[in-house]
């Protein structure tokens, strides 16, 4: 089988360092190129230097035509930026890990139209697709934990905090990215007004058909690097066990998410493509757990994952990760 050719712009920041470690060992990809303007020229392996002795690639400032697929692991703003302002082929399938195009009313520039891509919800859209804006972090994993409830019309208000990772706040300092800062400390932030907000309501109410659900998210910054630990509060009427076989039923066809009868925890999910959820239930009120990784699930590993998809291939192909359980 011939090989996909991709390429990557923003190579240098944590999720193109991720997409680049996925893309080099897939089976099925060669990596044609890395664009980093800043650092064209330079070894892939010197910003990434966990990345010695894998790749001899160099990172360029020039975009390759002869390509199959274009991963944008840019700032946000900036994939419609570029795209705005390069000619890329219309053959070029592109997936934007910025939000520049989750948005229904913003997912098109000039003749491309967007597929939001999360495969738990819009799996066969994404398959038939030739561009995929992949979702946000925190958006992947509250979503995942909701769709099922969702789908049932269960959902009407939804108080939700999540805390997460360093990494989710990119490679620009600021005075709460510093070590000195994050280390033994939390905060809030964004509260109730973070950036994905619109796009968790936007996937639910593509499940349940009303405009009565409201979510009501408080973030939060914690003192690690790398995942992300949701906790939704719903109302909800229905038994534990009823409730869990509405999640198992929901998530026996997708490879990644998983719902577990027992606490889950950061580590299961650190350095993998997975989602687990775990859910609790007392009086009315029912809580949905659920954790992935901000810079895999969250970003890289679900873009390789809907690359897949787009290609047909394999689903898991090259996302076979191992925690790191200690």
């Amino acid at each position: 089988m011939k090989k996909i050719k991709a390429g990557i712009i923003g190579g240098a920041g944590y999720t193109g360092g991720e997409t680049t470690r996925l893309l080099i060992h897939h089976p099925d990809v060669e990596l044609s190129f890395i664009h980093s303007s800043s650092n064209a020229g330079n070894p892939v392996s010197k910003i990434h230097s966990d990345l010695l002795g894998d790749t001899d690639l160099l990172f360029t400032d020039t975009i390759q035509q002869d390509i199959d697929v274009l991963f944008l692991c840019v700032g946000h703003g900036d994939a419609k930026k570029i795209l705005g302002e390069n000619t890329i082929p219309g053959s070029i399938k592109i997936i934007d890990l910025s939000q520049d195009f989750r948005l229904a009313d913003k997912a098109s520039i000039g003749n491309r139209q967007f597929v939001y891509g999360l495969p738990e919800l819009n799996r066969d859209a994404i398959r038939t697709a030739a561009n995929i804006a992949n979702p946000g972090c925190f958006a992947t994993a509250i979503q995942l934990g909701l769709l099922p409830l969702a789908k049932a019309g269960l959902l009407n208000e939804v108080y939700t905090t999540g805390i997460t990772g360093s990494t989710g706040a990119g490679q620009g300092l600021s005075s709460t990215s510093h070590f000195s800062w994050r280390a033994n400390n939390i905060q809030a932030y964004k509260s109730l007004q973070h950036q994905h907000i619109n796009e968790i309501q936007q996937s639910l109410v593509q499940l349940q058909s009303n405009d009565n659900i409201h979510v009501h998210f408080v973030p939060w910054r914690g003192d690690f690097t790398r995942g992300i630990y949701i906790s939704s509060v719903i109302d909800c009427s229905l038994s534990l066990e009823e409730i869990r076989q509405v999640y198992k039923s929901f998530y026996e066809p997708h490879p990644f998410t998983h719902v577990s009868d027992t606490m889950i925890d950061l580590k299961q999910v650190v350095n993998t493509n997975k989602c687990l959820i775990h859910i609790e239930k007392q009086g009315n009120k029912i809580v949905a757990h659920s954790a992935i990784d901000n810079l895999l699930k969250g970003a890289s590993g679900q873009a390789v994952q809907n690359m897949n998809l787009l290609f047909g291939l394999d689903e898991q192909a090259g996302l076979q990760l191992k925690a790191a359980a200690f």
